[in-house]
């Protein structure tokens, strides 16, 4: 009993504190007492805790490891998801397709209809000035934070969110004992509650959706939890050098 419930805080507390943290900043961004240097530090901070955590329990010890014929699979589809991730808000789309990319903003950003707040016609592609994702760019934050969020998009979020949504949720919505579900069962209600799930979790919703379709395809179709958290890693990792090369920080 112990080792089963250790097993299960590996696969959720290192993202129940990721998620803690997140809602806590949002609670004091809405009362106006979030400064704007806060971001940064708060998620190196998050990043090692949860980071910690995810080591003290271990959770890859129930799980076989990664195949070498699984690695470029996994790569080539963290590669498909970033590509539609970045493109449409590029400023290449602005010009080729700028009613498309009105849309996409406006319909397929939460919340559909608005603009989001880091789309102001007036600066886009630019961020309106004093935005708060501004504070993660090394001029403001300081190279050393710009690096550690960008390894705690690609090498911590990536893997705790696939430990809980691939290797937990979807096996848990089958059954409480969700290690006995093999990872490679088929189970349409349990992938699209989770994709769906995974989806709200990001802002870029539509995006998210198509991601947790494909990490999620990936899972069933390896029984590798860390071909996901491979594929999810290479997609937070191209997108963060992205965003430090283009100064796109509306992503983060």
């Amino acid at each position: 009993m112990k080792r089963e419930s250790q097993v299960l805080a590996g696969h959720v507390a290192p993202f129940a504190l990721w998620i803690g943290v997140l809602l806590l900043l949002q609670g004091l961004e809405a009362v106006g007492m979030c400064p704007r240097g806060l971001y940064p530090w708060s998620y190196a901070l998050k990043t090692v805790a949860c980071a910690a955590l995810f080591l003290w329990f271990a959770p890859w010890r129930v799980y076989p490891a990664l195949k070498k014929n699984q690695v470029l699979p996994a790569l080539l589809a963290g590669a498909a998801v970033a590509g539609v991730w970045i493109v449409p808000e590029t400023p290449w789309m602005t010009r080729v397709a700028p009613a498309f990319q009105a849309f996409y903003h406006r319909w397929l950003i939460l919340f559909p209809g608005t603009l989001p707040d880091f789309v102001d016609p007036a600066w886009f592609p630019a961020l309106p000035p004093g935005h708060r994702a501004l504070s993660y760019a090394p001029e403001q934050a300081g190279w050393g934070l710009t690096v550690c969020r960008l390894v705690g998009s690609a090498g911590v979020i990536a893997v705790i969110e696939e430990f809980f949504f691939r290797g937990f949720f979807y096996r848990w919505l089958r059954q409480n004992r969700f290690t006995e579900v093999p990872l490679t069962v088929w189970d349409a209600q349990s992938f699209w509650i989770v994709a769906v799930v995974f989806a709200l979790e990001h802002d870029r919703w539509a995006a998210g959706l198509l991601a947790g379709v494909v990490y999620g395809w990936l899972t069933v179709r390896t029984g590798s939890v860390w071909a996901a958290a491979l594929a999810h890693g290479f997609t937070n990792l191209l997108l963060g050098v992205y965003v430090i090369v283009s100064g796109q920080y509306g992503f983060w």
